[in-house]
């Protein structure tokens, strides 16, 4: 495969039938419990957890972002997004399964508001760059928002709008981001679990664009 195909197969996400096959077992190995919060990363959760799913570019960075945030119960990195069943790291990093770098964000609505967790995730990146994230290129490293149930999808959509109005007074781009209903959520090999905890100097390669998220994210206009 020369260059121009193996970067455009990286921008383009496969169409299902095109996807690598991937596997019927979950990716071996994968701890139960969080290495910061000391919660399970796994349902079932307490009762009254919601759960959010995030992509913002590499999932290391952006779990720290989240598992830091008060009213989080606990978080998890994997892959969203895409079509083959149990992908590896690798196998997403080729581009060829159409899932994004993601997170999936355990909450207690009672102590943090999914609009707090919107700000989180608009604030942290850059939600404008389509297949990329700074110097990060692909497919998995593509913004997106999984949402589960109206009430999500609702404050994705009006959280754009207000962003994009934030993002044009401060003379940025159009934002990328797709947002779609939450599909499977496969959880990333042990390793890649708190990354950062793990491993404090390694790599995030997120960069926000300083433009604060308005607050009111669901108010009429």
């Amino acid at each position: 495969m020369s260059f121009l195909d193996r970067m455009t197969t990286k921008l383009r996400v496969p169409d299902p039938g095109d996807a690598l096959p991937g596997r019927d077992s979950e990716l071996p190995g994968i701890p139960t419990t969080h290495a910061v919060l000391g919660t399970p990363i796994r349902p079932p959760f307490p009762e009254g957890i919601r759960t959010a799913v995030f992509g913002l570019g590499c999932f290391w960075g952006a779990e720290r972002l989240f598992w830091e945030t008060p009213g989080v119960h606990s978080t998890a990195v994997g892959y969203a997004g895409g079509s083959t069943p149990n992908p590896t790291y690798e196998e997403t990093c080729s581009g060829r399964t159409g899932h994004t770098e993601a997170v999936l964000v355990a909450y207690d609505p009672a102590k943090v508001s999914y609009e707090d967790l919107l700000r989180v995730f608009w604030e942290g990146h850059n939600p404008t760059q389509g297949m990329r994230q700074g110097n990060d290129v692909g497919t998995q490293y593509r913004s997106a928002i999984y949402w589960d149930g109206e009430d999500q999808r609702d404050a994705a959509l009006a959280s754009r709008e207000r962003y994009q109005q934030a993002l044009s007074a401060s003379h940025h781009g159009e934002i990328t981001t797709e947002i779609a209903m939450a599909g499977p959520f496969y959880y990333a090999e042990d390793y890649h679990q708190q990354y950062l905890h793990k491993v404090p100097n390694g790599y995030c390669g997120l960069g926000g664009t300083g433009v604060s998220c308005p607050a009111g994210l669901v108010s009429a206009s």
